[in-house]
Order: C-alpha cells, then sequence, then structure tokens
C-alpha cells in the first residue's frame, strides 16, 4: 500500500481479499477437520512453556518430544500427565535423534526450541519430512541459514513460522490496530529493540539464573550455550522481539520491503566488569575477551521510505525495554513511559498524555476475544496466542500468519548487521528474500479473529 488511503480502503474492504501468492494460501482458522498432531523438540524451560500452552486446546495433541537432557523429559512428560493426555514418544538418544522424530507419519507440525545454531537444521529436516515447523527466535544465524529456510520452503511446500510472540503483545496489537486505522497518519519512523540486562542469564553456577559467572559447560539453561555467541559476534544478536512487531506494522514483505542498513556497536565492558565484580578479577573467566558490543544499534531502510531504528543492550544494569516508538505524520506512541501524542487530538500541544485509553479504545479483538483463555500463559499471556496461530496453522493445513519470508528476513538482520559492524559501519543491503512477491503480496498478520 503507497498510501494512508489505500490502506484504509484495504482495511474497510468488506471482501477481505488476504488472499497470497499461489504458494502461499490464504491465512484462514476455516474449518477444523482434524487434529494438530504435534511434536516439540527442544523442551528446557522454553520448549515446556510451548507445551503447557499447547495443553489448553483440545484441538492439538502431543505425539512426541524430542531433547538430549532426562530431567527435561521427565518434567515435560509430568506436564503431560497432569493435563490427562497420554504420554508423549521419547526422542533422545543423542543430538540426532530428532531426524528420527521427524520421520514419524503421525505428525503434523513441530515446534523448535532449542540453541540457535540447530534452529535451521532441525527446521529443514521437518520441513523435508513434510512437517509445518515452528522455530523459536531467532530464526537463523548466518545469512546463508535465511535462503535454506527459505529455498527449502519454496522446494517443499512445508511451512515456517518464527514464533515471534511480541508480535501478539497487547499493548503491540492495539498499537498496530491504531496504525491500521490511520490514527498516526502516514508512517515515517519506527525504533525498538532488545534492551534487557541479560547478564544473570549469561552467566550462572550451574545451579539457577544469577548465582555466578560460569558458562558453558559449567552453566545452566542459556548461559550453556548463548554467552558464547558474546565472545563470537559483534551485532545484534538478538533483532526479532522489537523488529517483528513494527514490521507488521508497515507491511514488510507485503507490499513493503527491508532494503540495506547501518550498524554502529559501542565497545564492551559490561560483560566483563559483571564477572569481575561477582567473581573477582581473578576468575578465568575474566580474562575472556567479549567481542560484542554495549550497546548495538542498526538503522534500517525500507523501501516505502519508513526508517527502522533498532537498539541491541544486553551486557549492562538497566530496566527491560523493547524501546518502540511508532511515529507517523499526525503523532506518534513510545512504550517507555506508556506515552502518545496525536495533533489536534491530545489535551495540550507539544505535551505527551498517557496511552491507557488508547488502549482500551484499540485493543484487538484477540485480546477481547481470548483474554481471558490467555491469562497465566507466559509473557503476559502472548505466548498463548503464538503457539496458537501455529496449531491453527498446522491444523487447517494453510500458511501461517507469520511465515518463512519473515523468519528469513526478520532474522537476517543480526549477521548483516555484523558485517556492517565490520566494515567500521558500512552500508549493507538486505536481501529479498520474497524474490520480488513483496510486491503483490498482501498483510495478512491479526486480521482474523
Amino acid at each position: 500500500m503507497n498510501s494512508l488511503l489505500d490502506r484504509r480502503n484495504f482495511l474497510k474492504s468488506s471482501a477481505v481479499a488476504l488472499t497470497a501468492s499461489a504458494l502461499l494460501p490464504e491465512y484462514s482458522f476455516g474449518q477444523q477437520a482434524k487434529k494438530a498432531r504435534m511434536a516439540f523438540i527442544g523442551v528446557g524451560l522454553r520448549g515446556r512453556e510451548h507445551v503447557k500452552n499447547t495443553l489448553l486446546f483440545p484441538e492439538a495433541e502431543i505425539v512426541a518430544i524430542c531433547d538430549i537432557d532426562p530431567k527435561a523429559i521427565e518434567a515435560t512428560q509430568a506436564l503431560i500427565k497432569k493435563a490427562g493426555r497420554k504420554e508423549a514418544v521419547v526422542y533422545g538418544k543423542n543430538e540426532r535423534d530428532y531426524e528420527n522424530m521427524v520421520k514419524r507419519d503421525d505428525i503434523d507440525g513441530i515446534v523448535i526450541a532449542t540453541p540457535w545454531e540447530w534452529h535451521v537444521p532441525m527446521a529443514v529436516a521437518s520441513m523435508k519430512a513434510g512437517k509445518y515447523a515452528g522455530v523459536e527466535v531467532s530464526a537463523t544465524v548466518t545469512l546463508q541459514e535465511s535462503w535454506d529456510l527459505v529455498n527449502t520452503f519454496e522446494q517443499t511446500g512445508s511451512h515456517c513460522m518464527i514464533l515471534e510472540n511480541v508480535c501478539y503483545r497487547r499493548d503491540v496489537m492495539a498499537v498496530l490496530n491504531m496504525v491500521r486505522q490511520g490514527l498516526f497518519g502516514e508512517l515515517t519512523h519506527l525504533e525498538c529493540g532488545y534492551e534487557h540486562d541479560l547478564r544473570n542469564i549469561k552467566f550462572n553456577n550451574g545451579q539457577g539464573r544469577g548465582t555466578g559467572v560460569e558458562f558453558g559447560e559449567k552453566a545452566f539453561s542459556e548461559a550453556r550455550w548463548r554467552t558464547q555467541h558474546s565472545i563470537n559476534r559483534n551485532g545484534d544478536l538478538y533483532p526479532t522481539h522489537g523488529l517483528g512487531p513494527v514490521a507488521e506494522m508497515i507491511n514488510i514483505n507485503r507490499g513493503n520491503q527491508f532494503l540495506y542498513l547501518t550498524s554502529m556497536a559501542s565497545k564492551g565492558i559490561g560483560l566483563h566488569k559483571y564477572i569481575v565484580d561477582n567473581g573477582g578479577p581473578n576468575h578465568p573467566n575474566a580474562k575472556v575477551n567479549f567481542k560484542l558490543g554495549d550497546v548495538v544499534q542498526t538503522m534500517i531502510k525500507c523501501a516505502n521510505g519508513e526508517t527502522i531504528l533498532i537498539t541491541h543492550d544486553t551486557n549492562l544494569p538497566r530496566p527491560y525495554s523493547l524501546g518502540f516508538r511508532v511515529q507517523g505524520a499526525n503523532g506518534l506512541w513510545m512504550d517507555d513511559g506508556n506515552q502518545i501524542y496525536i495533533e489536534k487530538q491530545s489535551p495540550k500541544p507539544h505535551t505527551w498524555e498517557s496511552d491507557e485509553e488508547y488502549m482500551k479504545k484499540y485493543d484487538h479483538v484477540f485480546w477481547q476475544q481470548s483474554g481471558k483463555d490467555a491469562e497465566g500463559a507466559g509473557h503476559g499471556g502472548m505466548d498463548y496466542f503464538v503457539i496458537r496461530d501455529f496449531i491453527r496453522s498446522v491444523q487447517n493445513r494453510t500458511a501461517p500468519p507469520i511465515d518463512v519470508y519473515d523468519a528469513a528476513a526478520w532474522s537476517a538482520i543480526s549477521p548483516l548487521s555484523e558485517q556492517s559492524v565490520a566494515k567500521k559501519s558500512a552500508s549493507v543491503e538486505i536481501p529479498d528474500f520474497t524474490k520480488g512477491k513483496w510486491k503483490t503480496r498482501k498483510p495478512v498478520f491479526a486480521l482474523q479473529a
């Protein structure tokens, strides 16, 4: 859509002409003919959240689970048993046992919640076996992996959905409504990011979070693998929590496209200081050189003229924020402070007002209809909606609302930002993973209840 009027007319159309290309069937909840037969690769802390939420849906059954940690398997089976469901078949003999699981003919969809470097191999194996793949964020680590996901989908027709839960955050969906109804006017600039003190996640003593300064084999949970990325890489390591929601607001891959980016990283002192402060200057890890800058900022230019600023800030003490800012010709919203300003509508010129009443007025139908069902689900309920949409896509054999092209493009910002930082913030082109189809594909996310 090239104008605000076009967007308004499109969204008001009673026909709801949301058909994508022939390769991508319409996103529809449709008639539910059979159960979604689900499997899970990785049932650690994150994977078990997906299992727990899947158990809320009677239309889904859990056939198999895969993990090399016996304790994770045991905890997952306990969840399934508590829900009154049949125990799942277990795969976990070694790191490649998932390859045996995906061959089963009684599985329709597979949720992948493993360390980042396993996402693409597991998703590709699932898709080649004719299964839908639901991949945790970020979906890919390298640029080639983004192409691997796209190429596998186009060769097999098996869909891949990136499980970006923040797209379903209640305030974010309300702002998406505001955008689609023209409250901000034509959008020009958006900001987002991942500003989250992860020091007690990147380090522990092997027992629990925030208990020491170990990582790797001596550590627990994500510190076993995630911290190594901070040693090896300098760029935006985790872009999709912020980028996914704003990409939906400006119809990336569906009428708009990322063109190029430039990134800059600050010096990195935060992780070293944390080790010294909590383990002492003589701790062996105090000698580790962390390549990741403490604050990495990436600016993206889009085909329709918008700019997006993404901030990655995980190594320093700070309150949590995704740093959203949505700005257009008529005004803007920021989640820090829950602030909004609409010209000629806000009570005082040049003065912020609370977004509280706007959040009520523009509350998305997903939350209006299913907010009660989402209570208790992870991350304030948004985990409920992301797994719901994946299950429904699997069940109805339709394209997911967040698809393989989104997984590829959103995740590719990470390796491309590394390239830019390494080249003294040189501009780096962002590939068109849709190969031109973005020009005719129509928006589908959150347009059907």
